[in-house]
């Protein structure tokens, strides 16, 4: 089968990108046709290992076919409608993500940062009504990533988002991950909200530790202020259970989901539980797109697919298998790999330098994984992605680094 059928070629696509599309991705010269499971193909024919998986969203692989037939049979049926009225979808879908979560009523929109927006704003709304106007501020911890919009790369802690759009709106703080004092001190009358990822994935995949998650949720109790966790990349199942901070035992008052919800399907959703999950009445906040049956039906395939699969479970194996072959790649290479780091299947490796030049050559040998900086490489392949398969990524690795 010609996987550049209908297409145009590769550098005709570069030519078009480059005058007619925003220059916001520093693109590497690949144009992706076809996937399949942990597999891609270009438009020349080539053949790639994917352990980038659409920065942790194609979570059950690249078109499994439960999904893709969920997909072809709701585009056929309805594919969207107003959320001025009901879709049957959808309330059944919030009632398994509630299942799987703890929390009890969800918001659906299109993205991680959408859904972090609808959680600020319901912070801010139920601190007001409880507290009065001046209770509005959310604290956050430096080295995170929350989104692009104005409020969420504000809620981002890294000045290098934040710098090119000042000014930027009030009401955000930020501490330190790890110094509780610090984050006790930063509380005060105007906190509404503490704001947190269970693993950083952006800054290159710190996962914060499970006694700290645990003093926070306390903190917050005490102070009586709402816990956010933001999953939209650590949750659906990437680390071994649905929530990375369910590893921890800990449960926060709003929790984000995106990425991975929808196998590649723009989807991100909100959750909330107690007073946080009413808070919000109509005409308060609203999604055109957030929650419409398309999106619906194939967040409920991938849901399907993790449990018939046994997925949760695999990448905890799997994970574990594969931060040991990297922990032994750092091992024997001490010189060249300063730390590896993770949680199931989300793993971060620190080199001393050079991160982007073996991502580059990583992809000429035809495997995909992404460099944060010129320090990290970041894994985030499928969730069905097997230890054979780790091991041609961790060989290659090798290869690379014994060279330099």
């Amino acid at each position: 089968m010609s996987t550049n059928q209908g297409y145009l070629d590769t550098d005709q696509v570069m030519e078009l990108d480059q005058n007619y599309v925003m220059s916001t991705y520093a693109r590497r010269r690949v144009v992706f046709v076809r996937g399949s499971g942990t597999h891609l193909w270009d438009a020349e024919g080539r053949e790639y290992l994917d352990f980038l998986g659409g920065i942790a969203v194609c979570g059950v692989g690249h078109c499994h076919p439960k999904v893709s037939a969920a997909i072809a049979a709701q585009a056929s049926t309805l594919m969207h409608v107003s959320n001025l009225f009901y879709n049957p979808l959808q309330p059944v879908l919030a009632h398994r993500l509630t299942q799987l979560t703890g929390m009890d009523r969800v918001f659906f929109c299109n993205s991680g940062a959408e859904a972090n927006e609808c959680a600020i704003k319901i912070a801010r709304k139920w601190a007001k009504q409880r507290k009065g106007p001046d209770c509005f501020e959310i604290i956050t911890f430096h080295g995170s990533f929350h989104g692009r919009t104005l409020a969420t790369v504000t809620a981002t802690a890294q000045p290098k988002y934040q710098e090119p759009f000042a000014p930027l709106p009030e009401g955000f703080k930020y501490v330190s991950v790890g110094n509780l004092q610090e984050l006790d001190e930063a509380i005060n009358e105007h906190t509404c909200a503490v704001m947190i990822e269970p693993i950083q994935g952006e800054s290159g995949i710190h996962v914060v530790p499970p006694e700290f998650l645990q003093a926070i949720r306390l903190l917050c109790d005490e102070a009586g202020i709402l816990l956010i966790l933001d999953e939209v990349q650590s949750g659906n199942g990437r680390t071994g259970r649905f929530l990375a901070s369910q590893h921890a035992d800990v449960t926060g008052d709003l929790v984000t989901l995106a990425k991975g919800i929808a196998n590649g399907v723009p989807m991100g959703a909100c959750l909330a539980r107690g007073e946080a999950a009413h808070v919000l009445v109509p005409g308060d906040h609203g999604s055109t797109f957030g929650g419409q049956p398309l999106a619906c039906a194939a967040a409920l395939a991938t849901l399907d697919v993790l449990e018939e699969e046994n997925l949760l479970s695999h990448a905890r194996i799997v994970g574990e298998g594969f931060l040991q072959q990297l922990r032994e790649l750092q091992q024997d290479l001490p010189h060249v790999v300063v730390e590896v780091r993770g949680l199931g299947l989300m793993i971060g490796v620190e080199l001393k330098d050079g991160a982007r030049q073996v991502q580059d050559e990583l992809l000429q040998r035809g495997i995909v994984v992404n460099a944060i900086g010129d320090t990290i490489l970041r894994f985030l392949p499928p969730l069905t992605v097997t230890l054979e398969e780790c091991r041609v990524v961790v060989g290659a690795l090798r290869e690379i680094l014994q060279a330099r």
